[in-house]
């Protein structure tokens, strides 16, 4: 059984960081690409980044790039997401998402469907 685990959330000042870690479970960590998404209140889930299955390209959103870094362990089945310079733009339910195979195909969000119940980040003053 697939498992996503996303902790690391919280309530952050802007241009604060944070750093969100995601323990996954139940299938070959290191053959599939990782993804995080998030959603804001009252909206729709949307892309934010994601790695390759070996960690060597990354992917990012225009709206988090070069504030956002994301990273993967594979020894320990843990995919990462620092965020620096926070806005309160970023509040939202960030989640981990299992990627479709070893490379980032797409994203479109919809096209994933295994995802863990998410990590709250807060970004107010």
């Amino acid at each position: 059984q697939v498992q996503l685990v996303e902790s690391g959330g919280g309530l952050a000042q802007p241009g604060g960081s944070l750093r969100l870690v995601c323990a996954a479970s139940g299938f070959t960590f290191s053959d599939y690409a990782m993804i995080w998404a998030r959603q804001a209140p009252g909206k729709g889930l949307k892309w934010v980044s994601g790695i390759t299955s070996d960690g060597s390209e990354t992917f990012y959103a225009d709206s988090v790039k070069g504030r956002f870094t994301i990273s993967r362990d594979n020894a320990k089945n843990t995919v990462y997401l620092q965020m620096d310079s926070l806005k309160p733009e970023d509040t939202a339910l960030y989640h981990c998402v299992k990627g479709l195979g070893r490379w980032v195909v797409t994203t479109k969000i919809d096209e994933y469907d295994t995802w863990g119940q998410g990590t709250q980040v807060t970004v107010s003053s």
